[in-house]
């Protein structure tokens, strides 16, 4: 149990020091997926003493069923990920994703400038990139950001997140050089049952924190 997002990332850092030690210096970039993760990145940023980022995913989720993620892209197709399984159990039609896939971009672009507030987003080309979550139920916009990351060809991409099913690990470690968490409990419904307090975080403070 994590007392907040702001104490979470600050555990997760010294797990994060102790990996890195024995791997090559790099121009590191942390990225957050905003709203909530960017207070655990912004801990990481700070301790490490390098740049914070953002970078959206949105969630696709099932027809009349706004808590069933299907899957969750990112600014390009590259980044998209599916559940497959999901999507064929229900029937749902390609005309529905497409529509889907369409508005979450919109959505994207428009929050990528809302929170940047005109600053350029840092280019990760041969960097290394940690990229952080506040936790991951299903991983869908987790994957789908790492997947949108590689499109920018880091050297090397670690996602760091204080909680995670033990089943999404699984998918996360085929996505990414290293992932770092802390605990993985075997009931697991949802990322705030792992919080004290889990409030939410609005457009405000991830722009104010963004501009430090």
């Amino acid at each position: 149990m994590f007392i907040d997002r702001a104490q979470a990332g600050q555990a997760l850092v010294k797990k994060l020091i102790q990996e890195l030690i024995d791997h090559p210096p790099l121009e590191t970039v942390v990225l957050a997926i905003p709203r909530g993760s960017v207070v655990v990145g912004n801990q990481i940023a700070k301790a490490l003493q390098q740049p914070l980022d953002i970078i959206v995913s949105k969630k696709i989720v099932a027809p009349n069923q706004k808590e069933l993620a299907i899957g969750a892209v990112g600014q390009t197709q590259g980044s998209l990920y599916f559940n497959n399984k999901i999507i064929d159990d229900l029937k749902i039609s390609k005309d529905y994703l497409d529509q889907e896939i369409e508005l979450k971009q919109a959505e994207i672009s428009r929050r990528e400038i809302l929170y940047r507030a005109g600053k350029s987003e840092i280019t990760l080309n041969g960097k290394r990139v940690i990229l952080v979550d506040d936790g991951a139920a299903t991983g869908a916009t987790m994957i789908s950001a790492a997947r949108e990351v590689w499109n920018r060809q880091p050297e090397q991409v670690i996602i760091a997140i204080p909680v995670c099913s033990k089943q999404t690990l699984a998918i996360l470690e085929t996505e990414v050089d290293i992932v770092i968490v802390l605990e993985t409990p075997d009931d697991f419904y949802a990322v705030g049952q792992f919080y004290q307090s889990f409030e939410q975080v609005e457009d405000e403070q991830v722009i104010k924190i963004l501009k430090n």
